[in-house]
């Protein structure tokens, strides 16, 4: 570096320090860092493990957001059958939890088989009130595990 700057640059920063003093900026006047606590990841579910050990958790709060796991419907039946008892099980989550079926921001709904759709939608229609959340739906190759038609999941606001 040419030590003919030195000077003038410490002339410069003087300066410039100066005026922030003057304006009330810089870094005395530097807002502290935001005191709110950062937040935590918390199991609020169940921790679904095998014999080797935890695998996942049923629902999980993060912040203002709660996201619950897949549920599925293990019994004999229709697609609609199916899709009803798979809502009323999220629906019994997020209650649970201090969340609603309105306060849903996002779903995920696997198929067994892709021609289920307008059926899954038939009982699906209205069940997060004036206000759906986005959602996907994608049919699953191979099935749904556990021989469910439907697996729903979902992600919805606490507060």
């Amino acid at each position: 570096m040419d030590n003919n700057h030195t000077p003038r640059r410490k002339a410069f920063k003087k300066i410039g320090l100066s005026l922030a003093a003057l304006f009330g900026v810089g870094v005395a006047s530097a807002k502290p860092a935001d005191s709110k606590p950062k937040p935590e990841k918390r199991v609020v579910g169940e921790v679904i493990a095998d014999e080797q050990g935890p695998l996942f958790s049923s629902a999980i709060a993060y912040g203002n957001l709660l996201f619950i796991a897949g549920k599925g419907a293990h019994f004999e039946g229709d697609i609609k059958a199916h899709t009803d008892h798979v809502l009323k099980e999220l629906e019994k989550e997020l209650v649970k939890n201090g969340s609603s079926m309105e306060k849903v921001l996002k779903v995920n709904v696997y198929l067994h088989d892709l021609a289920d759709y307008t059926q899954m939608n038939e009982v699906y229609r209205g069940r997060f009130g004036e206000n759906p959340p986005v959602r996907t739906t994608v049919a699953t190759y191979g099935g749904v595990p556990g021989d469910s038609l439907v697996e729903i999941d979902c992600i919805a606001a606490l507060e």
